[in-house]
């Protein structure tokens, strides 16, 4: 933690306050949540950006047969490949009753406007871990986005979908 306050350029003392004080900070007491953030810092180490739980774990309506879904952020020089897929899952890991179901995915660059993934998570999503507050930043701008309208769901076939307005 010492070094993340100090790359931060923030205290010690500053640098907990602010964790405590962030979004989803309660969850690190929770067992599973700690097992999730720590199997993805297992397998990324300081290219871990953060954890996020979305999905209807997230929204309160998961149901016998539901997953647990993580984003798994990512530097961007981490190869997000079936390898690291596959190295996540020799370790299965569970959520209670429920398989987790990681996405591993990069923080997308400030000059793009995202939908899909990014749009759920930022509706829904509870930040479980970020390194600093860069995950939380983004999600930030997302929902500025779906807020003015830039970005919207709409359903194909009874599913839904996000996309940019044009």
């Amino acid at each position: 933690m010492r070094e993340t306050a100090r790359d931060a350029g923030l205290s010690l003392n500053e640098y907990c306050a602010r964790r405590l004080g962030a979004p989803g900070s309660a969850l690190a007491v929770e067992a599973d949540a700690a097992t999730a953030v720590a199997q993805a810092a297992s397998l990324l180490g300081r290219e871990l950006i953060g954890v996020l739980a979305f999905g209807s774990w997230a929204r309160g309506d998961l149901a016998a047969g539901s997953d647990v879904d993580l984003l798994v952020v990512a530097e961007p020089g981490v190869e997000l490949t079936r390898e690291l897929y596959r190295r996540w899952d020799a370790t299965p890991l569970r959520w209670g009753e429920h398989p987790v179901d990681p996405h591993f995915v990069h923080l997308p660059p400030p000059e793009v406007r995202v939908a899909g993934v990014w749009a759920e998570a930022a509706i829904d999503g509870v930040v479980l871990f970020e390194r600093d507050f860069r995950l939380s930043s983004r999600l930030v701008r997302v929902r500025r986005d779906i807020a003015a309208g830039r970005i919207v769901r709409r359903m194909a076939h009874g599913q839904p979908y996000w996309t940019e307005v044009a």
